[in-house]
């Protein structure tokens, strides 16, 4: 069941923002697995993904593209957010730490 077109935009946003901050930690929960299972990283990966979740937070991307920021537009959440939710997928790798649905701090 879609809730687009149930709820209003601004609501249905923070599902949104819930949701991919779920799946920032998701992709946290597979890089500590597969650091763990593998040694795939090498020195400065995790500062670099961590970078990347920051980069790419509706805040910062608003600022440089409108001059200012909505929070209510917000779709993916802030950098901190990003980078936070990411950060303990990875430290961790308990996919039971994941629900941002249910947390009251996102």
């Amino acid at each position: 069941m879609s809730l687009q077109g149930k709820v209003s935009k601004s609501e249905f946003n923070r599902y949104m923002v819930r949701l991919e901050l779920q799946a920032d930690f998701f992709a946290g929960v597979w890089a500590h697995h597969a650091q763990k299972m593998m040694a795939i990283m090498e020195q400065g990966d995790l500062e670099e993904a961590l970078n990347a979740a920051s980069a790419v937070g509706d805040d910062r991307i608003q600022k440089q593209t409108q001059g200012h920021v909505v929070p209510d537009a917000f779709t993916h959440g802030t950098a901190e957010q990003r980078k936070r939710w990411f950060y303990k997928g990875y430290t961790s790798g308990d996919i039971d730490q994941g629900d941002t649905f249910g947390a009251k701090r996102l």
